[in-house]
């Protein structure tokens, strides 16, 4: 059903209360796992770091994810690597660290071009 699920990184706790239920998902579904985080006010390096971790985490469930980082909007950027990448699902926090007036999961709900999960 899922072939591949993109997760949406931020160092939000929302996002890291999403870890497991990805992990959950792409082992009942044994998907394909993209880990996407948006440079978008942020510190590139602390961006990588922030993937790294939560590729580390993901390897530790015997998970190896494919780690991708852009610069942009998050909601913009986020949906347009799922339609790249023919994702079938996206997972995020519903409260993400972006900076902008509009709540990034709400914008993304509406953009995106596959279904999107939101975890509080």
């Amino acid at each position: 059903m899922f072939t591949t699920i993109l997760f949406a990184v931020d160092s939000s706790l929302e996002a890291r209360q999403a870890t497991p239920i990805v992990t959950g998902l792409v082992k009942t579904y044994q998907s394909r796992l993209i880990l996407l985080s948006v440079i978008d006010n942020n510190d590139p390096a602390a961006v990588e770091a922030l993937l790294d971790r939560a590729r580390q985490l993901f390897e530790a469930e015997g998970i190896t994810p494919e780690v991708k980082s852009a610069p942009g909007k998050p909601a913009f950027v986020i949906c347009d690597t799922a339609d790249e990448m023919n994702c079938d699902l996206i997972v995020m926090g519903t409260r993400g660290l972006g900076e902008e007036t509009e709540s990034v999961s709400h914008r993304v709900i509406n953009l995106s071009p596959c279904p999107v999960l939101v975890v509080p």
